[in-house]
């Protein structure tokens, strides 16, 4: 059965443009919530109301809205506290959500791996423990068992509620803290091998995973390592890592996290925070914007907003302006740390892959190595590890002129000529 819906905001910051962009976002993502929306309310005040989130002089209005249209549920555009819900669903006769419960119930739809699904489930217990409200008839004493002694040592069906979620919650966290040490040890197994790695982050639906396919396609022929691109909002939940080889042999790795919103919910923020590790320890950030959305500036700052939230600081950051095939200019096209592409055309590879060389392969230096040709496995190691520029053939052995790392050269510094 269809769900309808009618959509609630209150503007309390009086900025106009924000607030329109907020609400057609809640009806973005009511959408992929497959809920049908059938009207909008709003109104301007200067701070939410306490009790009833909208005005009281509101709610008689929004009862004959929810009439009118014949609509179920009303979903507000904040989070809403426990009180807030419980006024509204008695005042209402219907039910009521907010945007962070609309958000936990698409990540919950969309989480695939073990870790996300624990991540989502943690994320919503958390969320709906103090909003525990039960069915008012069900609130009173249970029975305390059969004779006297007992009378009165029940518990109220919302202790037992709050009992059964807080042992799952701790349940639920004990596993998910196994899977984020697996995680640990991977990240260190590759800082040991000294590749660097990049991450890429931005709004949801921005184009990430598109970059990441486009890449693996033209430098890794990945095409079985593809990741899952759809044109929605949090298409991605599962933090993907691929190894990149440009046709210089520099290596990489390229990981793909789950993209953010505007009011991204506290407790999700929390629960992925050991998928969001993955971009505190990289190297480089491309920071993807759709530069076809008219809010795209908004996105950006929002991106950042979080990125800094969650400790994100002095790590280079690329923007990649993505979708440029959708606006006017020239592309694809390079200004300073910002590339214009258009990932699903595929364009703009080039220069974007150009950008992140010139930031993570500073480290890179030109040799000359004039290895013995008993040595044939250190000639093969630099053949698949660096950019090997010329090769030639001397009676002591193979000479090459080589740019690779320094590690690499202090590694083989005794072959250095």
């Amino acid at each position: 059965m269809e769900r309808k819906a009618i959509l609630v905001g209150v503007n309390v910051n009086n900025n106009q443009e924000d607030f329109v962009y907020s609400m057609q976002e809640l009806g973005n993502l009511t959408a992929a919530c497959n809920v049908n929306v059938l009207g909008k309310m709003t109104q301007n005040l200067n701070q939410v109301n306490k009790s009833h989130y909208i005005g009281t002089g509101k709610i008689q209005e929004l009862h004959n809205l929810l009439k009118e249209k014949d609509a179920d549920m009303v979903i507000c555009d904040d989070e809403l506290s426990p009180s807030q819900i419980r006024n509204l669903e008695s005042e209402l006769e219907c039910e009521v959500i907010d945007r962070t419960m609309l958000i936990l119930d698409i990540f919950a739809s969309r989480a695939k791996t073990r870790e996300s699904q624990l991540q989502v489930e943690v994320a919503r217990l958390k969320y709906m423990l103090p909003r525990l409200i039960g069915m008012r008839e069900f609130l009173g004493r249970q029975g305390g068992g059969a004779g006297l002694k007992n009378r009165g040592a029940g518990e109220t069906k919302l202790e037992l509620d709050r009992r059964k979620v807080e042992e799952k919650i701790a349940k639920l966290t004990k596993e998910l803290e196994k899977l984020v040490a697996q995680r640990k040890t991977q990240r260190k197994k590759r800082t040991k091998n000294e590749i660097p790695v990049v991450s890429l982050v931005g709004y949801t639906n921005a184009g990430k995973s598109t970059i990441m396919n486009a890449m693996l396609e033209k430098f890794s022929r990945g095409a079985d390592k593809q990741v899952i691109e759809k044109n929605m909002l949090f298409a991605t939940l599962e933090t993907s890592v691929r190894k990149i080889k440009l046709k210089n042999n520099k290596t990489f790795l390229l990981t793909d996290t789950v993209g953010f919103i505007n009011k991204l919910p506290h407790h999700l923020v929390k629960a992925f925070r050991s998928t969001l590790e993955e971009v505190i320890e990289a190297d480089l950030l491309i920071h993807v914007i759709d530069y076809s959305n008219p809010y795209h500036e908004e996105q950006k700052k929002l991106t950042n907003h979080v990125l800094a939230d969650i400790g994100i600081k002095d790590i280079p950051i690329i923007y990649a302006y993505n979708k440029a095939d959708l606006m006017e200019g020239s592309f694809p096209s390079i200004h300073h740390d910002r590339v214009y592409l258009s990932a699903k055309n595929r364009i703009g590879l080039d220069q974007l892959s150009q950008l992140i060389s010139n930031q993570i392969f500073d480290d890179y230096i030109n040799c000359e190595f004039l290895i013995p040709y008993s040595e044939g496995e250190v000639v093969s190691y630099f053949n698949e590890q660096s950019h090997v520029l010329t090769t030639e053939y001397e009676a002591s052995g193979t000479l090459l002129k080589v740019d690779c790392r320094k590690a690499d050269a202090e590694k083989y510094q005794q072959y250095i000529r």
